[in-house]
């Protein structure tokens, strides 16, 4: 054959591949999976005294793509029961009366949430105040609801009756809440926890918070809010996270209803109710660290359960169509290895239990170590890593500053300090929502000064915001990275330059000498 003849050939085949692939991903649930990271390691210690292990860093970036697939909690039953199980908590403590808008924008929000449950799916609204209460199906009864016409509306009929009383002890209504979901074998189950309070009420309880959330953590996923002047942003961040889910706020109590359709419409989108990241160390390799660093940072503990003794498994849950990232942590130790040579650290691997649904799963991904003798390679960060540390930083500014504000006049000088700090990092981000909310607190435009007049629950808010973080802007598919002009032919590139790797597309800050990638080539250009 000629090479004209080849050439079309091989066109052909590629094409009806291509086709293959399309038909085959159409209507399933694809999860994709990219390692992100600088290999270069120190081959020798950087300080005196300086041990032999160093520590890699690597970004997972996972994601979960439906392909036009509804989500599985807004489907038909799973097998003989529900796909869903789900518990609304509405705080009825007595500060819900004052004013009495938060009380009625909870029973409409309910209302709403309640609305839109798929039939057949599990569900009991609990009364939350210094114990926990079961509304619907009602007080005693050791079963969920089954949703239906008729069963929706008596549920929302005894939420409209709610009255508001008593104290607020939170673990005891996220105690109740897993005791009913225990006896449920939903792929998902999701708690959505309301509260106007701080748990004020926890040391009177006969569980406390922290015990009931250790009980807790892995047998559902909760949402946690906050409505009214008084609430906790750190508490409820502890409880999101710890319970792989997300913390909110609404400004004004007629924003809530709105919220919780949002909330449930994205939870009945959900593709991937499980997903685990396994990871296999290679001999003299530990595994240190695996935490969620987008979109909110939580660390995620193993579970080695029926996997090797230098293997690890990582839950994660309730996935939509979404990406998140995830920060690895390994220690190596480069006695005995050559430098300039790629060496697997590790494995990465996906896994999805089985839901009754076809998933479309990556190829496992090394972890890359490359020894190197020249410090320059050495001290170069991968940016997934540093764009974490920035928004430690970030939070971290954002805290100081509100200590200082509450102590007024004496800590004024350091609130201002920490804001500014805290606006500069957040431009260097380029996370405009959190840039807004700082300014939400700043005095005027470019000041770095916090304005006078300022409420608790708005340092609550921004709390809230400098928890939720964001991946790096990638350029448009095809277009080549913005330059701005140079001020000579041998102008830097300036920090936030990105260039893609001919080999394996990894992209990464334009001034770095080796692809991150899977290739670990020497860039063009590159000295």
């Amino acid at each position: 054959m000629s090479a004209a003849g080849n050439a079309e050939h091989a066109e052909h085949a590629e094409n009806a591949e291509n086709t293959e692939n399309t038909e085959n991903t159409e209507g399933s649930v694809e999860v994709t999976l990219a390692v992100g990271q600088q290999k270069e390691l120190p081959a020798v210690p950087t300080a005196a005294g300086q041990p032999h292990g160093r520590e890699m860093y690597a970004i997972l970036e996972i994601g979960v793509r439906g392909n036009g697939a509804p989500g599985i909690a807004g489907g038909p039953a799973h097998g003989s029961g529900p796909v869903l199980a789900e518990v609304l908590i509405v705080d009825t403590s007595r500060s819900m009366l004052h004013p009495a808008a938060k009380l009625h924008a909870a029973k409409d929000a309910t209302a709403a949430a309640i609305r839109l449950l798929p039939e057949g799916t599990a569900f009991a609204v609990l009364s939350g105040r210094f114990d926990a209460t079961v509304v619907h199906p009602g007080p005693g009864r050791a079963t969920m609801a089954v949703a239906g016409p008729a069963e929706c509306e008596a549920a929302e009929r005894a939420v409209r009756i709610l009255e508001a009383d008593g104290g607020t002890a939170i673990g005891t209504w996220l105690d109740l809440a897993r005791r009913l979901l225990k006896q449920q074998s939903a792929p998902i189950k999701h708690v959505l926890l309301l509260t106007d309070g701080r748990n004020e009420h926890d040391h009177r309880s006969a569980v406390r918070l922290d015990t009931v959330l250790d009980a807790c953590e892995g047998r559902f996923v909760c949402d946690a809010w906050g409505i009214g002047d008084d609430w906790d942003a750190d508490l409820l961040l502890g409880i999101a996270r710890r319970l792989h889910g997300r913390a909110g706020a609404v400004r004004d109590a007629s924003e809530l209803p709105a919220a919780y359709e949002e909330l449930m419409s994205g939870l009945l989108g959900t593709a991937v109710p499980e997903l685990r990241i396994k990871l296999t160390p290679t001999p003299g390799t530990v595994i240190r660290q695996v935490k969620q660093v987008v979109p909110i940072e939580q660390d995620l503990l193993a579970t080695g359960a029926g996997f090797g003794e230098r293997g690890a498994e990582y839950v994660t849950r309730a996935w939509g169509e979404e990406i998140r990232h995830f920060q690895v942590v390994l220690t190596a130790d480069p006695t005995g290895h050559e430098t300039g040579e790629d060496l697997q650290l590790a494995a990465v691997e996906v896994v999805v239990p089985d839901f009754g649904r076809t998933v479309r799963l990556p190829a496992p991904r090394p972890v890359l170590v490359r020894w190197t003798d020249n410090p320059l390679d050495a001290s170069r960060q991968h940016p997934g890593v540093r764009r974490h540390e920035l928004y430690q930083q970030a939070s971290a500014a954002v805290a100081r500053a509100h200590r200082a504000w509450l102590r007024r006049a004496e800590g004024r000088a350091t609130a201002d300090r920490e804001l500014a700090r805290a606006l500069a990092l957040a431009a260097e981000l380029g996370d405009a929502p959190l840039l807004d909310e700082l300014r939400r607190i700043e005095a005027a435009p470019g000041t770095g000064r916090v304005r006078d007049g300022l409420k608790d629950v708005d340092w609550q808010h921004l709390i809230l915001s400098t928890a939720m973080t964001t991946p790096p802007r990638q350029p448009a598919a095809g277009a080549p990275a913005a330059h701005p002009p140079a001020a000579g032919p041998s102008a830097p590139p300036g920090p936030d330059e990105l260039i893609e790797c001919p080999g394996c597309r990894w992209i990464g800050p334009a001034d770095s000498v080796y692809c991150g990638g899977d290739c670990g080539r020497l860039l063009k250009g590159a000295s």
